[in-house]
Parts: structure tokens; C-alpha cells; sequence
């Protein structure tokens, strides 16, 4: 399986999706008709309460899981056609995840857990591209600290660093700033909303924080399993 490398206007697109969990009357119905469109290039963020399918949406979005009705593809590649190993192929080399626990291998370097991905993949890593990452996140002085020796703020950037390693075609951060104080999460916003306007690097946040969505370009505002309306905030 082959994906092309030319960015198009929209880099992911959720269609009438659907997806139920359990079946007869304790079926759950956590997605109901969602559709968003994600343009390329662009951070946009994926607000709603605990429960309003808008982490499932993500989920979707990113091939972690299928639906039961509807069309999720990002760039032209319709996931829904795709194996298991073909899906696993997908998140490997063009899909970037920034989860609120880090998930860094704590037994690895900051310059170890950011080339992982690539390590994995076997693939040859862009010294520059990290170069500039790592400079962008003020990383340059952690690089031989494993995660123990790093403040949250600092795992968290590294993180971010290991998700656009790669240069994936779209990073899906999921509360990102949750496990982080204000001044922290603060700043790791301001280096996602750069990735997109500075790295033309698409970024996708599920977050329940109004202050953290005013950080991203477009707000998707989910409830009940769907898009309840997107709006477009103005340059920060």
C-alpha cells in the first residue's frame, strides 16, 4: 500500500460515520452521523463533553478503529477498504498520535524515544527536520535525559517531537494538555498551532478546554455522536 506524499486540501474527511458499541438494548450509539472535514496544513481542534463520541471520532480518524456505517479516509485512502496490516501500515508511516500519558519508553533517551518511530519503520531519519523540530521545542538540552529525568511539560514536548519525526501526513493529539500545569500546556499549544502555520504540519486535538481549542484554527464542537458546528477562530 502506497500513499502519495502531495499534501491535498483536505488531509482527512469523516463521512455520515456511524459507530455502535454492544448490540440490542444496551447498544451505545457513540457516533450518530459524525462528519468533519480536516483541511491540511491546519490545526484543528475537536471540543465536546466526556461522552460525545468525540474521542471515538478520533479514533476513527486516525485507522485505530472501523465503523459500522460511513466513510473515514485520510488524503484518498478510504480506510474502510484497507486490511488490519494495511490500517497498521497507515498509522505507522503516515499517522503522528500525542497522548495525555506521553507513552515514552522510559529505558530510552529524549533523542531515542523522538527517533523511534523511524527506528521502527527502518527508515532513515531527516537530521534537519528533527534539528528544527527539537529547536522549536526547546528540546536541544534534553536530549540524553530519559523521561524520569524530564518535568512533565519537557515529556510532553518530546512526545510531540517523536509525532512529527516521521513528517506524518496528520498528528491526532488527544487531551494533550492534560496532564500538564497551565504555563506548560500553554506552551505546548503554542508549538502545535506553529507545527500547522510554521511546519504546514496538519494537527487534529480532542479536547474538552475552551482555552485550549482557541488555540487551533477551527473548533469542531461535538455532541451526541456528531458535529454540532465548526467555527473558524481568529489569528492569536
Amino acid at each position: 500500500m502506497t500513499i502519495t506524499s502531495v499534501r491535498t486540501d483536505v488531509a482527512a474527511l469523516a463521512r455520515d460515520v456511524v459507530k455502535i458499541y454492544g448490540r440490542g438494548e444496551t447498544a451505545v450509539r457513540a457516533l450518530d452521523g459524525a462528519t468533519l472535514s480536516i483541511p491540511a496544513g491546519r490545526f484543528t481542534a475537536v471540543m465536546g463533553p466526556s461522552g460525545s463520541g468525540k474521542s471515538t471520532l478520533m479514533h476513527a480518524m486516525a485507522g485505530l478503529d472501523t465503523v459500522d456505517e460511513g466513510q473515514v479516509l485520510i488524503g484518498d485512502t478510504d480506510l474502510g477498504r484497507l486490511s488490519e496490516r494495511q490500517r497498521t501500515l497507515l498509522r505507522r508511516d503516515h499517522v503522528g498520535f500525542v497522548f495525555q500519558s506521553f507513552n515514552l519508553v522510559p529505558t530510552l533517551t529524549a533523542a531515542e524515544n523522538i527517533a523511534l518511530p523511524l527506528t521502527l519503520a527502518g527508515r532513515r531519519a531527516d537530521q534537519a527536520w528533527i534539528d528544527e523540530i527539537v529547536a522549536m521545542l526547546g528540546l536541544g538540552d534534553r536530549l540524553r535525559h530519559r523521561p524520569a529525568e524530564m518535568s512533565g511539560g519537557q515529556r510532553q514536548r518530546v512526545a510531540v517531537a517523536r509525532a512529527l519525526a516521521a513528517r506524518p501526513r496528520i498528528v491526532f493529539a488527544d487531551e494533550p494538555t492534560g496532564n500538564l500545569d497551565s504555563r506548560a500546556g500553554e506552551a505546548l499549544l503554542g508549538f502545535l498551532r506553529h507545527a500547522a502555520h510554521e511546519l504546514g504540519q496538519t494537527i487534529v486535538m480532542v479536547t474538552h478546554d475552551a482555552n485550549a481549542a482557541a488555540y487551533a484554527d477551527q473548533v469542531a464542537h461535538f455532541a451526541d455522536g456528531r458535529v454540532a458546528g465548526v467555527t473558524r477562530n481568529e489569528e492569536k
